[in-house]
């Protein structure tokens, strides 16, 4: 469930003047923009940008990003996108951050999404960048690493519920063949992860589970430390449970010495109007601590605001 609090009726003029005087003249009101677009939802969203444009003849997304700074401004730069636009938008910036390029969120991308969803997003990369997504994830990456995630970003799964259970069965067995001989079996590993259906999948870490007495990600993180097995897990994780994962992604964020600002922002962003209410309850269960105490305690100003809103806290 979301955590967004939307109101049902809006009056998307209104916002939008309402958001022209707090951008207008010396310094922002940042607690008025916070007050309105922390209580929107993509739709309405992007309903005050059309109505900020027509009254005013000036983008609303290139306003707010002149008249913010930092963290928060990152922040309310993703947010006011159209999710897939956001999700065109991360791939790119992961990519492109030479020097520590992060394919934990292509990987994010790729098997968190349902397969119309990415392919949407695909669409909309090609559009905004002028290249596919698949073609510049593999200009930046090599070997098995570069198989694995244009395969994922590449692939459209099947979504039905259906199980063949000894199919399941095999290929618990060849991941743990590959994983035990690290060197061996990746091109099957590949084929398996980006071509099976999540429920096939989730079928098959299950059987392997049940046959090895322990997780098959928990299994990668004691003996696999590349790059391609990462990632393998990662899309494990994806696959097998988003929330536990997202949990992970929040906790790792505010672990750290310092925050993780980029990860946590793209969490609550992402999240905040499809599942984070569940992401939520499942960090409350795995830290005895509320998410929102965390992100209060490890965020400051107008950035820690934006995300507590987003969060479903009110002041």
């Amino acid at each position: 469930m979301a955590t967004l609090i939307a109101p049902p009726n809006h009056s998307p003029v209104e916002d939008a003047e309402a958001l022209h005087k707090a951008v207008k003249g010396w310094g922002a009101n940042e607690k008025a923009i916070i007050a309105i677009l922390g209580h929107r939802n993509a739709k309405q969203r992007t309903q005050i940008k059309q109505a900020y444009q027509e009254l005013f003849q000036e983008d609303l997304i290139k306003r707010l990003e002149s008249e913010l700074s930092g963290d928060f401004e990152k922040a309310m730069y993703r947010w006011m996108w159209e999710p897939a636009e956001r999700e065109a938008l991360l791939a790119n910036i992961a990519l492109r951050n030479y020097g520590n390029k992060n394919y934990h969120v292509i990987v994010e991308i790729s098997c968190v999404l349902s397969p119309e969803e990415l392919f949407v997003v695909r669409r909309t990369y090609h559009d905004r960048y002028k290249s596919s997504l698949e073609e510049d994830v593999a200009i930046n990456t090599s070997g098995h690493l570069r198989q694995l995630l244009v395969g994922l970003v590449s692939s459209f799964r099947y979504g039905g519920n259906e199980i063949n259970a000894r199919l399941a069965q095999c290929e618990a067995d060849i991941l743990h063949e590959a994983i035990k001989d690290k060197n061996s079996n990746h091109d099957e590993v590949i084929r398996i992860l980006t071509t099976r259906s999540k429920t096939q999948l989730v079928a098959t870490f299950n059987r392997y589970r049940d046959d090895h007495g322990i997780a098959i990600t928990k299994k990668l993180s004691d003996e696999a430390s590349d790059d391609f097995h990462k990632a393998m897990n990662i899309a494990i994780r994806c696959i097998n449970d988003s929330k536990k994962h997202y949990e992970k992604v929040l906790r790792n964020a505010m672990e750290i010495v310092g925050t993780d600002e980029d990860a946590l922002t793209r969490v609550i962003v992402t999240r905040a109007e499809k599942d984070l209410k569940d992401i939520k309850e499942v960090y409350y269960k795995r830290n005895s601590v509320h998410l929102e105490h965390a992100v209060a305690k490890e965020t400051s100003g107008d950035y820690k605001k934006f995300l507590l809103t987003l969060l479903g806290k009110e002041d």
